[in-house]
């Protein structure tokens, strides 16, 4: 969360969603159907050899077409997995337009999800990149891709969970951890860098080989005061690990959500269900956490859409976590992802996906076609 925080779904996770109930009809929508280039020997070799730590700002990459991540075979260890601490930024309480957004909700304590979370929530993970200030982490989802039904390598996750916004650029290193730490445990201290398969990423880590945000987090995106909230989003393309035989990220972790855009306004929605890492205390990002319950409006400004608000205690870390819904056969669909929430860390907020985030999963889907 920057507290701002940071059609396939599985059987599994449709079980797990199992409580929700929705008050609409109709199905999730299926959308039809952007590798990106890799950088040069000479860059490639200076990112490897610490390059990656230049944070000069003429050097910071803005633009989509810029996006570049080359893989650096051995960097996130599980030592420096841990070492990831949430960048999120609260906003404050009284953030919406009062002639707008509905009252602020009671908080829902966000519940432990069970293990093996491959079993119980197999779409969902975790994201781990650099920033200037070090490691930092965010939430995300394994999504359906048009273009390649059953075998899909998109992630959805927040904006400012790949982008600083307007006063930044791309960040950098981003992989994806889909199950991270499976078996639920409390203490991964103990587990070594043999192990980190099994343990902490037991179905490896996946480089982001492509990013794509909205042009308005770009423009408007900032770490304080919800600007950009309502388009904070983002789709990642990511590529098997090094050394895997596996095929595709869905095939690999046995399904993916598919995507609902322009969903019932929040009024005409009974239940919604959150999931994402949350990472600041009281949580510390090792296990996943759920929140469920009645969404309300909150609205920014006045000349944007709404975002989806519902009250949960989780913290920075579930930003970029998935927002889930039931269509009118039961099967769970997500429909926004985690953005901004309080210092008082009562509710949580994620935009609502219309023609922005459409146009965005399709281009990434399009360019890997």
């Amino acid at each position: 969360m920057r507290s701002r925080l940071r059609p396939r779904p599985v059987r599994a996770l449709a079980c797990v969603l199992a409580l929700l109930t929705i008050c609409v009809t109709g199905c999730a929508v299926s959308v039809p159907g952007a590798g990106a280039g890799a950088p040069g020997p000479g860059e490639a070799r200076g990112w490897r050899e610490g390059g990656w730590r230049d944070w000069d700002s003429s050097r910071w990459l803005r633009e989509a077409a810029d996006f570049v991540n080359p893989v650096i075979e051995g960097l996130w260890k599980p030592e420096r997995m841990r070492q990831g601490a949430s960048q999120d930024q609260p906003v404050t309480g009284d953030i919406g337009d009062q002639g707008v957004s509905d009252p602020e909700p009671a908080p829902y304590f966000a519940e432990p999800v069970a293990a093996p979370y491959s079993g119980n929530a197999p779409t969902v993970g975790k994201l781990f990149f650099d920033t200037p200030d070090g490691p930092s982490v965010c939430s995300a989802t394994v999504v359906t891709d048009p273009a390649r039904p059953g075998a899909s390598n998109l992630v959805w996750t927040a904006g400012h969970c790949v982008h600083a916004g307007a006063r930044g650029g791309w960040l950098r290193n981003i992989v994806f951890v889909p199950s991270y730490n499976d078996q639920a445990l409390a203490n991964t201290s103990f587990l070594g860098e043999g192990e980190d398969k099994d343990g902490l990423a037991p179905f490896g880590i996946w480089w982001a080989d492509w990013a794509q945000t909205s042009p308005q987090w770009i423009a408007q995106g900032a770490a304080t005061g919800g600007k950009g909230a309502p388009f904070d989003f983002a789709v990642l393309h990511v590529k098997p690990p090094s050394g895997s035989d596996a095929t595709s990220l869905e095939e690999t972790v046995g399904g993916a959500a598919g995507v609902r855009f322009n969903a019932p306004s929040a009024n005409k929605v009974s239940s919604m269900g959150i999931w994402g890492y949350p990472a600041e205390s009281p949580f510390d990002g090792e296990r996943m956490f759920t929140c469920q319950g009645r969404p309300g409006r909150l609205s920014i400004t006045s000349d944007e859409p709404s975002l989806y608000r519902i009250g949960c205690t989780m913290t920075g870390g579930a930003s970029g976590g998935g927002w889930f819904v039931q269509d009118a056969n039961g099967v769970p669909v997500l429909v926004s992802n985690t953005s901004i929430g309080p210092s008082a860390q009562t509710w949580l907020a994620g935009p609502h996906f219309g023609a922005a985030a459409k146009t965005i999963y399709e281009s990434v889907s399009d360019k890997f076609a």
